[in-house]
């Protein structure tokens, strides 16, 4: 049966082959009809020719999170093109190529077929050195003419994404229109889904990715230095940076106030970024799990001598190596805990775009606030897959330096300053930085055992109340971090916790759930440690599921740690296959975890 605004299709084609383009022209096509839309790109970790799946979901009902079936596979890779196939949901819709198509695909009795001669229609595009990229263009007129998509809304996208070049536009339209004459000329139909435009629908809704919105959030944050080395999938992060901050952070007369380096390598960076937060500047890198195994030491530096940085990590798949162009929430340990010794971090947990810009910049801000290194922790999902939006509100736009002192207030404290006392009673102390001319300004910085007067000491008394103080600055953390949001159900007894992109799957997983008649409560977690909220939101259900994209239930261990009678009342729901999550493994996970406890 046919459906309204409610389809998944998959494109299929091997990595480096064009189709970046011809996606996301039939991406923003369906977007700017007004229909709620996602979109997950799946692609290898080489520059060209090996598979790479690109989904795109229109939801009716508004869901984000990756669908579990394909509805319509567009195969144009021979490569995998018969387990393609067998990815299609029954009944669902194969759209191949029949100059490129092999036997083996065409067994399926269970499914719709549309064979289109797209390799055949491309030799009509005269400009032989784009023909092979021009070619998916052509799947992209047969579904706009199959699914409803209008050759005004094209025209308007082609000329969106590709401005001021009208030869380009001229030679896409042209590839989509031999597309999409070639379904009239056969009157070939399909019965899947009709894509009909919602009006007002998308008003005023922006289209970005994690990475571009968080960039921006920190130069908005006032980050004047940025230390990077390139690591998928953390580089068009920085990447964005070097675009934009020459447009927006300059002074009067033209100069930069900011500083961007490509370091040698990730311990480089992290020591640059130390240095410049220990010299007065707001300072970040990007990097991604292997990129942070390097930088241990030098975080366990600024943590021990408490100087402002702010990392920001876009997880990938791990250990080693691993997956580096697949998702996981895998280095949530790595980061709590990050460094030898007795370490324990701030962490921020963005979940969707409009985070992602507020938190960058909260990042910097409690930084300076904590004089701690603080982590902004992404994913490969979140930070490189398009996704629609809000406009982005930059909701405290003040910068919070925390309790930065300069020379008046040196004097009005009786010219005293002491770098390591705790004043206030919160764990964090007064710093001040190089240009403060009080004589009493200047102290010794060392990563070596120190006390208040932050003077060389081995004292077990010393020590011991340095390590405390640090813990209480943690504690102090609970409640300066955003808290996180909490959706109460009042008659529901199970709880579930999600964070990061794993929120918009739990949130269609909870809504199949209640159609099962399981009425469940949700809490986004938005940082670590551990706000007293979550404590409270454990106690009042009797089990409380944690959703996360890792095998060992990261988020779980340290809620078990902060509160051990808890430990009884938790379970885990664990996806880490690499792949964005979907609702219905959370849905089916879930089911399986409370089939035993409370169903």
């Amino acid at each position: 049966m046919s459906t309204i605004n409610d389809v998944n299709i998959c494109i299929a084609t091997p990595n480096g082959s064009g189709s970046a383009s011809a996606n996301n022209i039939l991406f923003k096509s369906i977007f700017k009809m007004g229909i709620p839309c996602s979109s997950k790109n799946m692609f290898p970790s080489n520059i060209q020719s090996m598979p790479t799946w690109y989904e795109i979901r229109a939801s009716s009902a508004g869901f984000g999170s990756r669908k579990d079936v394909i509805d319509v596979m567009v195969t144009f890779n021979p490569e995998t093109g018969a387990s393609d196939v067998g990815k299609l949901r029954e009944n669902g819709l194969l759209l191949y190529d029949t100059g490129a198509c092999e036997e083996s695909w065409l067994s399926r009795n269970d499914i719709q077929k549309i064979g289109f001669p797209a390799t055949e229609l491309s030799k009509q595009i005269p400009n032989a050195k784009i023909r092979s990229k021009l070619r998916n263009m052509i799947y992209v007129g047969v579904i706009s003419s199959l699914f409803g998509i209008s050759r005004e809304v094209l025209i308007a996208v082609l000329r969106d994404t590709f401005g001021d070049k009208p030869e380009v536009i001229e030679s896409n339209l042209m590839a989509i229109e031999l597309g999409s004459k070639w379904v009239e000329e056969n009157q070939v139909t399909q019965d899947i889904c009709t894509l009909v435009t919602i009006e007002g629908g998308n008003k005023g809704k922006i289209l970005s990715d994690g990475n571009t919105c968080s960039a921006l959030g920190a130069i908005y944050g006032g980050v004047s230095v940025v230390a990077w080395y390139p690591i998928t999938p953390s580089s068009s992060l920085a990447e964005t940076m070097e675009k934009y901050l020459p447009e927006l952070r300059m002074d009067e007369d033209k100069n930069p106030t900011y500083a961007v380096i490509q370091a040698e390598d990730e311990i480089a960076a992290a020591g640059i970024i130390t240095g410049a937060g220990w010299a007065g500047a707001r300072a970040m890198t990007a990097t991604s799990g292997p990129g942070l195994s390097l930088m241990n030491e030098m975080i366990g530096l600024a943590y021990f001598t408490e100087i402002p940085s702010s990392y920001f990590i876009v997880q990938r798949g791990g250990p080693s190596t691993g997956l580096p162009t697949r998702t996981q929430q895998s280095d949530i340990l790595s980061m709590y805990f990050a460094s030898h010794g007795d370490t324990r971090h701030v962490i921020l947990l963005p979940h969707d775009l409009q985070t992602c810009f507020e938190f960058s910049k909260l990042c910097l801000d409690l930084a300076d606030q904590l004089q701690t290194p603080v982590f902004f922790a992404s994913d490969l999902d979140l930070g490189m897959n398009i996704r629609p939006s809000e406009p982005l509100e930059l909701k405290s736009p003040s910068l919070n330096r925390g309790k930065l002192i300069h020379e008046k207030d040196i004097e009005a404290q009786g010219n005293q300053f002491r770098r390591y006392f705790d004043l206030d009673g919160d764990g964090i102390p007064q710093r001040t930085i190089p240009g403060n001319q009080h004589p009493k300004a200047v102290y010794f910085c060392s990563g070596a055992g120190h006390n208040a007067d932050a003077k060389r000491s081995e004292d077990p008394g010393d020590y011991k109340e340095l390590l405390d103080r640090l813990l209480k600055k943690n504690h102090t953390a609970r409640l300066l971090a955003p808290q996180p949001l909490v959706e109460t159900s009042e008659t529901s007894r199970i709880g579930m916790i999600s964070f990061g992109s794993s929120v918009e799957a739990v949130r269609e997983a909870r809504h199949r759930m209640n159609q099962d008649g399981i009425k469940t409560s949700h809490l986004t977690l938005l940082a670590l440690p551990l706000s007293p909220l979550v404590k409270d939101f454990i106690q009042k259900h009797e089990i409380t599921l944690i959703v996360e994209q890792n095998r060992d239930g990261q988020v779980a261990s340290i809620v078990r740690m902060d509160w051990p009678e808890l430990a009884q009342k938790i379970d885990s729901v664990l996806v880490y296959d690499g792949l964005p999550v979907t609702a219905g493994s959370v849905h089916r996970l879930s089911m399986e975890k409370l089939g035993g406890k409370l169903l």
